[in-house]
Parts: C-alpha cells; sequence; structure tokens
C-alpha cells in the first residue's frame, strides 16, 4: 500500500513543526523566536522577509489562543489552515 498525497502533507505538517519546535524549551511548542524562524524560512516567499517585530508580534498573539505564550501543534495547524485557504483563493480568483 503506498502512501497518498494527502498523508506526504500531514507527514510533511507534522515534520515542519518538529523541525523548529523545542529549540528554545518544550519540544511540543513553538516560542516566539522559533515561530519566526519557521516563517522566515518555511513560508518566506509567501509572507515575504518581513522583519517587522509588531507584525510577528500580532502574528504570535493570534496564534496563540489559549494565552500561554507559546503556539502549539493545533495553533499551528491553524496558521497554516488560514495561509493555505488564502493561497487558494489567490490561484482561484475567487475572495
Amino acid at each position: 500500500m503506498s502512501i497518498t498525497d494527502l498523508q506526504k502533507g500531514m507527514a510533511t505538517l507534522i515534520t515542519v513543526f518538529h523541525k523548529y519546535s523545542g529549540k528554545e524549551g518544550d519540544k511540543t511548542t513553538l516560542s516566539k523566536g522559533e515561530l519566526k524562524e519557521l516563517l522566515s524560512t518555511e513560508l518566506g516567499d509567501i509572507l515575504g522577509k518581513s522583519s517587522d517585530k509588531a507584525a510577528l508580534d500580532k502574528i504570535f498573539k493570534d496564534l496563540d489562543a489559549n494565552a500561554d505564550g507559546t503556539v502549539d501543534f493545533q495553533e499551528y495547524i491553524t496558521l497554516v489552515a488560514c495561509i493555505t485557504m488564502l493561497c487558494n483563493e489567490f490561484f482561484t480568483g475567487k475572495k
């Protein structure tokens, strides 16, 4: 049985999260610094190479739904889903 494209995508989402989580502490969450590195490295082409601290602070605050000072896997997946929806709207011309 071969792995499907969707299963590959899910595995990639998990792998990318864990590539950055735990560099500054808890392996199950992203700190603000880890999130910044993930966004600039993995999504830089989409988000632009913004070094705007205020923009990063807002993204982090909005993502940190439970206000614990970190971004957990569920909060990370929410970000990826939102960006994916925006990309789909851009490429299909729907707004």
